[in-house]
């Protein structure tokens, strides 16, 4: 194309050689510049990376494909490694949770790749998260985050992770059953991964994790996730959706349509096309209405005080 160009427009001829070597130059920089991947530090209880790797695994003397969950802190580079037997989105809520145990708290943001399980749609910078994603995230306290599409070295400290735990923890070794195999990796992480020198910070991460652990927010208190009910309900008349008898009000404009309710000990939270539209404080009774005044704006004939009831 350049050759035509250069002949149409300057009435240049030249070999394909040439315009190689001329262009030479430019092909390594873009090159260099598509592979270029910028090193970044985060402050200590920033942030956490969360990735899934698959490994064949002997076990009971048979090949099994394990699914090997390694969430990573930004900071001090302490590994938490769980093997699974699928990717689904209750393993990604299982490994994160006892990632959040084992250090013992909850960081700023926890940095994932664009898994289906937890992310429904990236187009540029718009990221729609699944919605029971949103409510662990929200129930946890962190900020969920996705690397752009394609940039999965965005998070390459877990990346390196994986890599790092199945060559290290897993390779050419065999396991009597599937718990052998968990108390591997979990006397593992103890016992090499938490105490090697790390090749980037040159400190061992269990001695780094001190500077971190403290910036961590705490979990005390905070019950699992998996203790809550994911529910599929139908807007009522009232504008309102009914848990354990009790009512729940939501925006009156979704009257009619199917939400997503997620219910813990503490609260309700309503979803709507991935986004929260919604959220109340349980109520211990039974034909109670909990009501947000600004649920009903703009609904003729409705006012404040027609109800009994508001969180």
């Amino acid at each position: 194309m350049i050759r035509q160009e250069l002949a149409a427009e300057k009435g240049i001829s030249v070999s394909l050689r040439t315009v190689e070597r001329a262009v030479e130059g430019y092909r390594r920089e873009l090159l260099a510049e598509a592979r270029a991947t910028v090193r970044f530090e985060t402050a200590p209880g920033k942030q956490m990376q969360l990735d899934f790797g698959e490994r064949r695994v002997e076990i009971a003397g048979e090949k099994v494909k394990a699914y090997l969950l390694v969430a990573t802190l930004g900071y001090s580079r302490r590994l938490h490694v769980r093997a699974f037997r699928n990717e689904r989105q209750e393993s990604w809520f299982d490994g994160c949770e006892t990632a959040f145990l084992q250090f013992g708290g909850v960081p700023e943001e926890v940095l994932i790749d664009n898994a289906r399980a937890l992310v429904e749609r990236h187009e540029g910078r718009q990221v729609t998260f699944n919605a029971k994603f949103l409510a662990f995230a929200k129930h946890w306290g962190f900020r969920p985050r996705a690397c752009a599409p394609y940039r999965a070295r965005t998070k390459g400290k877990t990346e390196n992770g994986v890599g790092y735990g199945k060559k290290n923890a897993i390779a050419c070794r065999t396991f009597e059953s599937w718990a052998a195999f968990e108390a591997h990796l979990a006397a593992w992480v103890r016992e090499v991964a938490d105490v090697r020198v790390h090749g980037t910070t040159d400190e061992a991460p269990i001695e780094r994790f001190k500077a971190e652990v403290d910036q961590l927010k705490p979990i005390a208190g905070i019950p699992p996730f998996r203790a809550a009910r994911d529910l599929v309900l139908v807007v009522q008349n009232d504008c309102a959706v009914e848990i354990d008898g009790n009512a729940y009000s939501v925006p009156w404009r979704l009257v009619g349509e199917r939400v997503r309710v997620m219910v813990t000990a503490e609260t309700v939270r309503v979803f709507h096309s991935s986004r929260e539209v919604a959220q109340h404080e349980v109520h211990p009774g039974c034909r109670q209405r909990a009501v947000d005044p600004a649920h009903f704006e703009g609904l003729t004939g409705w006012f404040a005080a027609s109800s009994p009831m508001r969180t």
